[in-house]
Protein backbone atom coordinates (compact mmCIF):
# COMPACT_ATOMS: atom_id res chain seq x y z
CA UNK A 1 0.00 0.00 0.00
CA UNK A 2 2.95 2.68 0.59
CA UNK A 3 4.60 1.68 -2.57
CA UNK A 4 1.27 2.43 -4.13
CA UNK A 5 0.48 6.08 -2.55
CA UNK A 6 4.57 6.56 -3.20
CA UNK A 7 3.74 6.27 -6.93
CA UNK A 8 0.75 7.78 -6.69
CA UNK A 9 2.72 11.30 -5.02
CA UNK A 10 5.50 11.05 -7.94
CA UNK A 11 3.60 10.23 -11.12
CA UNK A 12 2.55 13.81 -11.56
CA UNK A 13 6.17 15.25 -11.07
CA UNK A 14 7.34 12.56 -13.53
CA UNK A 15 4.79 13.92 -15.64
CA UNK A 16 5.89 17.34 -15.11
CA UNK A 17 9.93 16.45 -15.96
CA UNK A 18 8.83 14.99 -19.15
CA UNK A 19 6.70 18.08 -20.57
CA UNK A 20 8.71 19.89 -23.45
CA UNK A 21 9.64 23.37 -22.78
CA UNK A 22 7.45 26.72 -24.08
CA UNK A 23 9.71 29.54 -25.09
CA UNK A 24 8.35 33.10 -26.47
CA UNK A 25 11.23 31.49 -29.23
CA UNK A 26 9.05 29.19 -29.81
CA UNK A 27 5.77 30.59 -30.76
CA UNK A 28 5.60 31.04 -34.46
CA UNK A 29 6.33 33.64 -36.49
CA UNK A 30 4.31 34.15 -39.62
CA UNK A 31 5.82 34.50 -43.18
CA UNK A 32 5.88 37.68 -45.57
CA UNK A 33 2.76 36.73 -47.59
CA UNK A 34 3.01 36.98 -51.19
CA UNK A 35 2.87 40.09 -53.17
CA UNK A 36 -0.41 40.96 -55.22
CA UNK A 37 -1.42 40.94 -58.35
CA UNK A 38 -2.76 43.83 -60.04
CA UNK A 39 -3.98 47.29 -58.61
CA UNK A 40 -4.84 47.23 -54.91
CA UNK A 41 -8.06 49.60 -53.62
CA UNK A 42 -8.29 51.00 -50.33
CA UNK A 43 -11.79 48.85 -49.81
CA UNK A 44 -9.75 45.68 -50.00
CA UNK A 45 -7.05 47.01 -47.60
CA UNK A 46 -9.83 47.77 -45.10
CA UNK A 47 -10.93 44.20 -45.91
CA UNK A 48 -7.82 42.58 -44.70
CA UNK A 49 -7.69 44.58 -41.72
CA UNK A 50 -11.45 43.87 -40.45
CA UNK A 51 -10.38 39.73 -41.60
CA UNK A 52 -7.16 39.90 -39.53
CA UNK A 53 -8.74 41.88 -36.52
CA UNK A 54 -11.43 38.57 -36.43
CA UNK A 55 -8.85 36.39 -36.44
CA UNK A 56 -6.82 38.11 -33.86
CA UNK A 57 -9.79 38.08 -31.08
CA UNK A 58 -11.84 34.48 -32.70
CA UNK A 59 -15.04 37.30 -33.67
CA UNK A 60 -16.91 34.66 -35.71
CA UNK A 61 -14.28 32.93 -36.67
CA UNK A 62 -11.87 30.41 -35.28
CA UNK A 63 -8.76 32.48 -33.25
CA UNK A 64 -5.53 32.28 -35.31
CA UNK A 65 -2.89 34.86 -34.73
CA UNK A 66 -0.68 33.98 -37.43
CA UNK A 67 -3.21 34.34 -40.34
CA UNK A 68 -4.19 37.52 -38.35
CA UNK A 69 -0.52 38.66 -38.36
CA UNK A 70 -0.76 38.27 -42.15
CA UNK A 71 -2.78 40.21 -43.09
CA UNK A 72 -2.02 42.61 -40.72
CA UNK A 73 1.10 42.51 -42.60
CA UNK A 74 -0.59 43.26 -46.10
CA UNK A 75 -2.73 46.49 -45.31
CA UNK A 76 0.38 47.45 -43.16
CA UNK A 77 2.56 47.55 -46.53
CA UNK A 78 -0.38 49.54 -48.33
CA UNK A 79 -0.38 52.23 -45.50
CA UNK A 80 -3.03 51.18 -43.34
CA UNK A 81 -1.98 53.23 -39.95
CA UNK A 82 -4.73 50.81 -37.82
CA UNK A 83 -3.09 47.34 -39.36
CA UNK A 84 0.27 48.88 -38.86
CA UNK A 85 -0.38 49.33 -35.07
CA UNK A 86 -2.15 46.03 -34.04
CA UNK A 87 0.59 44.21 -36.02
CA UNK A 88 3.31 46.18 -33.94
CA UNK A 89 1.36 45.34 -30.64
CA UNK A 90 1.43 41.67 -31.51
CA UNK A 91 4.56 41.61 -32.07
CA UNK A 92 5.27 43.55 -29.21
CA UNK A 93 3.37 41.24 -26.65
CA UNK A 94 4.08 38.06 -28.37
CA UNK A 95 0.20 37.67 -29.25
CA UNK A 96 0.48 34.49 -30.71
CA UNK A 97 3.90 35.18 -32.40
CA UNK A 98 7.35 35.65 -31.88
CA UNK A 99 8.02 38.52 -30.25
CA UNK A 100 10.39 41.23 -32.28
CA UNK A 101 10.48 44.75 -30.75
CA UNK A 102 13.11 45.79 -33.60
CA UNK A 103 9.85 45.32 -35.90
CA UNK A 104 7.30 46.59 -33.75
CA UNK A 105 9.37 50.01 -33.48
CA UNK A 106 9.60 50.51 -37.34
CA UNK A 107 5.43 49.66 -37.59
CA UNK A 108 4.32 52.19 -34.88
CA UNK A 109 6.62 54.73 -36.38
CA UNK A 110 4.82 54.32 -39.57
CA UNK A 111 1.62 54.39 -37.70
CA UNK A 112 2.64 57.90 -35.77
CA UNK A 113 3.88 59.84 -38.62
CA UNK A 114 0.24 59.27 -39.97
CA UNK A 115 -1.38 60.90 -36.79
CA UNK A 116 -2.06 57.46 -34.38
CA UNK A 117 -1.25 58.91 -30.87
CA UNK A 118 -1.50 55.54 -29.49
CA UNK A 119 1.68 54.40 -32.00
CA UNK A 120 3.58 56.97 -30.98
CA UNK A 121 3.25 56.27 -27.19
CA UNK A 122 4.52 52.93 -27.78
CA UNK A 123 7.08 53.85 -29.77
CA UNK A 124 8.38 56.36 -27.07
CA UNK A 125 8.17 53.90 -24.70
CA UNK A 126 10.25 51.64 -26.58
CA UNK A 127 12.90 54.66 -26.84
CA UNK A 128 12.07 56.32 -30.16
CA UNK A 129 13.64 56.11 -33.64
CA UNK A 130 13.51 52.54 -34.64
CA UNK A 131 17.27 51.05 -35.46
CA UNK A 132 17.75 49.25 -39.12
CA UNK A 133 15.89 48.11 -42.31
CA UNK A 134 12.14 48.47 -42.11
CA UNK A 135 10.47 45.00 -41.65
CA UNK A 136 9.59 43.32 -44.98
CA UNK A 137 5.84 44.39 -44.02
CA UNK A 138 6.33 47.95 -44.31
CA UNK A 139 8.41 47.30 -47.70
CA UNK A 140 7.04 49.50 -51.13
CA UNK A 141 4.52 46.93 -53.18
CA UNK A 142 6.01 44.81 -55.64
CA UNK A 143 3.67 46.71 -58.01
CA UNK A 144 5.46 50.16 -57.17
CA UNK A 145 8.70 51.39 -59.67
CA UNK A 146 11.70 50.67 -58.29
CA UNK A 147 13.90 53.74 -57.26
CA UNK A 148 15.59 54.65 -60.40
CA UNK A 149 18.55 54.32 -59.30
CA UNK A 150 21.19 55.88 -62.14
CA UNK A 151 24.64 54.88 -62.74
CA UNK A 152 27.06 57.85 -61.77
CA UNK A 153 27.90 58.77 -65.82
CA UNK A 154 24.49 58.33 -66.91
CA UNK A 155 23.34 60.97 -69.62
CA UNK A 156 21.65 64.10 -67.80
CA UNK A 157 17.71 63.66 -67.84
CA UNK A 158 15.61 65.87 -69.72
CA UNK A 159 13.24 68.57 -68.74
CA UNK A 160 9.58 67.91 -68.52
CA UNK A 161 7.64 68.46 -71.57
CA UNK A 162 5.86 71.99 -71.66
CA UNK A 163 2.38 70.50 -70.02
CA UNK A 164 -0.99 72.89 -69.65
CA UNK A 165 -1.66 74.58 -66.35
CA UNK A 166 -4.34 72.56 -64.28
CA UNK A 167 -7.83 74.39 -65.30
CA UNK A 168 -7.99 75.92 -61.78
CA UNK A 169 -4.64 77.89 -61.89
CA UNK A 170 -4.88 81.41 -61.48
CA UNK A 171 -3.46 83.24 -65.15
CA UNK A 172 -1.06 85.22 -62.50
CA UNK A 173 0.43 81.95 -60.69
CA UNK A 174 1.14 80.43 -63.59
CA UNK A 175 3.02 83.33 -65.11
CA UNK A 176 5.01 83.37 -61.81
CA UNK A 177 5.71 79.64 -61.79
CA UNK A 178 6.77 80.02 -65.65
CA UNK A 179 9.33 82.93 -65.61
CA UNK A 180 10.61 81.68 -61.95
CA UNK A 181 10.83 78.35 -62.10
CA UNK A 182 13.97 78.53 -64.46
CA UNK A 183 16.10 80.54 -62.19
CA UNK A 184 15.47 76.77 -59.70
CA UNK A 185 16.10 74.40 -63.17
CA UNK A 186 12.38 73.19 -62.05
CA UNK A 187 10.01 72.10 -65.22
CA UNK A 188 7.34 74.22 -64.61
CA UNK A 189 4.57 71.76 -65.14
CA UNK A 190 5.78 69.48 -62.17
CA UNK A 191 5.99 73.06 -60.04
CA UNK A 192 1.86 73.75 -60.92
CA UNK A 193 1.10 69.92 -60.71
CA UNK A 194 2.51 70.05 -57.00
CA UNK A 195 1.07 73.35 -56.05
CA UNK A 196 -2.28 72.45 -57.29
CA UNK A 197 -2.36 68.68 -55.15
CA UNK A 198 -0.66 70.96 -51.75
CA UNK A 199 -3.16 73.50 -52.05
CA UNK A 200 -5.53 73.90 -55.10
CA UNK A 201 -4.14 77.47 -55.62
CA UNK A 202 -6.02 78.49 -52.08
CA UNK A 203 -2.62 81.05 -50.79
CA UNK A 204 -4.93 81.02 -47.53
CA UNK A 205 -4.98 77.60 -47.01
CA UNK A 206 -3.73 75.92 -43.67
CA UNK A 207 -3.40 72.07 -43.43
CA UNK A 208 -3.83 70.56 -39.74
CA UNK A 209 -0.07 70.04 -39.11
CA UNK A 210 0.20 73.68 -39.58
CA UNK A 211 1.39 73.74 -43.15
CA UNK A 212 0.24 77.04 -45.38
CA UNK A 213 0.58 78.80 -48.61
CA UNK A 214 0.58 77.95 -52.31
CA UNK A 215 3.23 75.60 -51.37
CA UNK A 216 2.11 74.27 -48.33
CA UNK A 217 5.09 74.30 -45.93
CA UNK A 218 5.74 74.18 -42.36
CA UNK A 219 7.01 77.23 -40.42
CA UNK A 220 10.63 75.20 -40.18
CA UNK A 221 10.77 73.82 -43.80
CA UNK A 222 9.84 77.62 -44.80
CA UNK A 223 13.01 79.08 -42.98
CA UNK A 224 15.14 76.71 -44.11
CA UNK A 225 14.97 77.96 -47.44
CA UNK A 226 14.93 81.34 -46.95
CA UNK A 227 11.25 82.39 -46.43
CA UNK A 228 9.98 84.40 -43.79
CA UNK A 229 6.62 84.92 -44.28
CA UNK A 230 4.74 82.21 -45.82
CA UNK A 231 1.87 84.41 -46.76
CA UNK A 232 3.45 86.35 -49.35
CA UNK A 233 2.43 84.10 -52.50
CA UNK A 234 5.68 84.96 -54.15
CA UNK A 235 8.02 83.92 -50.73
CA UNK A 236 5.83 81.02 -50.29
CA UNK A 237 6.81 79.24 -54.23
CA UNK A 238 10.09 80.26 -54.14
CA UNK A 239 10.42 78.44 -51.01
CA UNK A 240 8.56 75.16 -52.63
CA UNK A 241 10.58 75.94 -55.45
CA UNK A 242 14.13 75.97 -53.28
CA UNK A 243 12.98 72.83 -51.36
CA UNK A 244 11.87 70.51 -54.45
CA UNK A 245 15.19 71.24 -55.99
CA UNK A 246 17.15 70.16 -53.13
CA UNK A 247 14.79 67.17 -53.08
CA UNK A 248 15.47 66.17 -56.66
CA UNK A 249 19.19 66.80 -55.98
CA UNK A 250 19.08 64.64 -52.65
CA UNK A 251 17.40 61.61 -55.14
CA UNK A 252 19.36 62.10 -58.11
CA UNK A 253 16.21 63.49 -60.04
CA UNK A 254 13.84 60.49 -59.11
CA UNK A 255 10.68 62.33 -59.15
CA UNK A 256 8.59 59.75 -57.13
CA UNK A 257 10.95 60.16 -54.39
CA UNK A 258 11.18 63.81 -54.33
CA UNK A 259 7.69 64.12 -54.54
CA UNK A 260 7.49 61.62 -51.77
CA UNK A 261 10.00 63.72 -49.64
CA UNK A 262 8.41 66.90 -49.95
CA UNK A 263 5.33 65.00 -48.48
CA UNK A 264 6.20 62.98 -46.16
CA UNK A 265 10.03 64.19 -45.12
CA UNK A 266 13.21 62.72 -46.37
CA UNK A 267 13.83 60.77 -43.64
CA UNK A 268 10.73 58.49 -44.08
CA UNK A 269 12.01 58.46 -47.85
CA UNK A 270 15.04 56.90 -46.50
CA UNK A 271 14.15 54.72 -43.77
CA UNK A 272 11.64 52.81 -46.22
CA UNK A 273 13.62 52.54 -49.27
CA UNK A 274 11.49 54.30 -50.96
CA UNK A 275 7.90 56.28 -50.81
CA UNK A 276 6.58 55.74 -47.37
CA UNK A 277 3.40 52.96 -46.96
CA UNK A 278 1.55 56.24 -45.74
CA UNK A 279 -1.50 56.35 -47.69
CA UNK A 280 -1.52 59.77 -48.00
CA UNK A 281 1.09 60.13 -49.46
CA UNK A 282 1.26 57.11 -51.86
CA UNK A 283 -2.02 58.40 -53.56
CA UNK A 284 -0.07 62.30 -53.10
CA UNK A 285 2.55 60.61 -55.35
CA UNK A 286 0.40 58.87 -57.79
CA UNK A 287 -1.44 61.58 -58.42
CA UNK A 288 1.30 64.39 -59.45
CA UNK A 289 3.04 61.69 -61.33
CA UNK A 290 0.01 61.45 -63.08
CA UNK A 291 -0.76 64.67 -63.88
CA UNK A 292 3.12 65.19 -65.72
CA UNK A 293 2.34 61.98 -67.52
CA UNK A 294 4.30 59.63 -65.56
CA UNK A 295 7.51 60.86 -66.46
CA UNK A 296 10.41 59.35 -63.74
CA UNK A 297 13.49 61.46 -64.35
CA UNK A 298 13.97 65.16 -63.53
CA UNK A 299 17.44 67.28 -64.08
CA UNK A 300 19.10 68.07 -60.88
CA UNK A 301 21.68 70.30 -59.35
CA UNK A 302 24.36 67.95 -57.89
CA UNK A 303 26.07 70.58 -56.64
CA UNK A 304 23.33 71.24 -54.29
CA UNK A 305 23.36 68.40 -51.39
CA UNK A 306 25.14 65.36 -51.52
CA UNK A 307 22.90 62.21 -53.01
CA UNK A 308 20.92 60.63 -50.40
CA UNK A 309 23.12 57.66 -48.71
CA UNK A 310 19.64 55.72 -49.46
CA UNK A 311 20.66 55.82 -53.07
CA UNK A 312 24.59 55.01 -52.80
CA UNK A 313 22.97 51.66 -50.94
CA UNK A 314 20.60 50.45 -53.29
CA UNK A 315 23.26 51.15 -55.99
CA UNK A 316 25.40 48.88 -54.72
CA UNK A 317 22.79 46.19 -54.68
Amino acid sequence: MRTLFLSLLTAPCLALAQLPSLTLEQLPRPTMPPGERGPVVPAQVERWRQEAKALEYGDGVRRDEVAAAKLYCRAARYGDAEAQYSLGWMLTNARGIQRNDAEAAHLFAAAAEQGMAQAQNMLDAMGGTPLGDPPPCLRPPEADPAPVVQAPKAAPPRMLAALPPPPNAPPAVVTFVNLVAPEYKLSPALVLALMATESNFDPLARSPKNAQGLMQLLPDTALRFKATKLSDPAQNIRAGMAYLRWLLAYYEGDIALALAGYNAGEKAVDRYLGVPPYAETRLYVRKIMAAIGGQRIHPFDAGIVSPSPMLLRLRRG
